[in-house]
């Protein structure tokens, strides 16, 4: 599968950079003593492990449904994005205690070696192209998990140019505590980024769905079609990338079955026609009229038209 391909490509090319700029970070921090630049690089060892996650999440979506897993394996990309996002924060809040141990137990603070600022504008140029492809790749295949990913390098990338930034003012003013106190806001920024990655989550692990779009593209699928009316009960849920659609609609009453059906049929059509990443959808088709009070909750047309 080409999206499956793409997934796993833009998983090597992930592996491949940050675990050079990993070594060259963790080298030049140590080398240089500068604990900004040691936290950069272990922030970009972590995405090493955040790359191999979404490798083998790739490898695990591409597998049919199955008879324990008939809406198939999407939801791998979703777990990944959650363990990802719990591995970000592990990393910054060992960062934090590390950097916090070192300023309360008042260790020796010597002035970071030039080698760190060169380490560091290496990492920001590798980081810049390392996100863009992470964007680009995930914006192409629809893939919550690569955009995840790409949103973290890009904010290694704007970690970066803090600590550059930092290794400046130390420099200018002779204040070598700085870059200790920057390793401290870094670890603090890697946690908060995770916390956003995992919320972004919490709308599909709850079987919602906050676009409005997609509704109004189904409403305005009904309407093409000559017969349905007042779709309602309007239900999507994501799968990954995909979509799953339930929805009511309604034909005359006196219709035969087979009409009802090809109705149906011509709804599921223009839907599918409208939306992409479908990866199933239930009509139930109702008489003209009919109310039923132990309906659960979904959108109507006049939900979507009023908003």
């Amino acid at each position: 599968m080409y999206r499956n391909r793409l997934l796993k490509t833009a998983s090597l090319i992930s592996i491949a950079g940050n675990l050079a700029l990993a070594l060259l970070k963790i080298v030049a921090g140590a080398l240089s003593g500068s604990m900004a630049v040691l936290a950069d690089g272990l922030d970009s060892l972590s995405d090493v492990v955040i790359s191999f996650i979404t490798l083998a999440a790739g490898i695990i979506i591409s597998r049919p449904p199955d008879r324990e897993h008939p809406y198939g394996h999407f939801r791998a990309e979703t777990i990944a994005t959650s363990i990802l996002s719990f591995v970000i924060f592990f990393i910054g809040g060992q960062m934090c205690i590390l950097t916090a141990h070192k300023l309360i137990a008042g260790d020796p603070i010597g002035m970071p070696e030039t080698l760190a600022v060169w380490a560091t504008i290496a990492s920001i140029a590798g980081k810049s192209l390392l996100s863009w492809s992470q964007f680009f790749l995930g914006k192409k295949t629809g893939s919550s998990m690569l955009v995840a990913n790409g949103q973290n390098m890009l904010n290694d990338t704007i970690t970066s140019i803090g600590v550059l930034a930092g290794l400046g003012i130390a420099y200018y003013f002779d204040a070598p505590i700085l870059d200790r106190a920057l390793a401290l806001v870094i670890g603090a920024w890697i946690m908060v980024s995770a916390v956003r990655i995992f919320m972004g989550l919490v709308v599909e692990l709850m079987e919602g769905h906050d676009e409005r779009r997609p509704y109004r593209e189904i409403c305005e699928a009904v309407t093409e079609v000559s017969g349905a009316m007042n779709p309602h009960r309007m239900r999507i849920r994501r799968l990954g990338p995909m979509y799953v659609i339930d929805l009511d609609v309604e034909v005359d009453g006196s219709m035969s079955v087979i009409d009802a059906h090809d109705i149906a049929v011509k709804v599921e059509e223009r839907i599918r026609a409208r939306l992409d990443n479908v990866f199933d959808i239930v009509i139930h088709m109702e008489p003209m009229g009919n109310k039923e009070c132990s309906e659960g909750y979904g959108l109507t047309a006049h939900d979507i038209r009023s908003e």
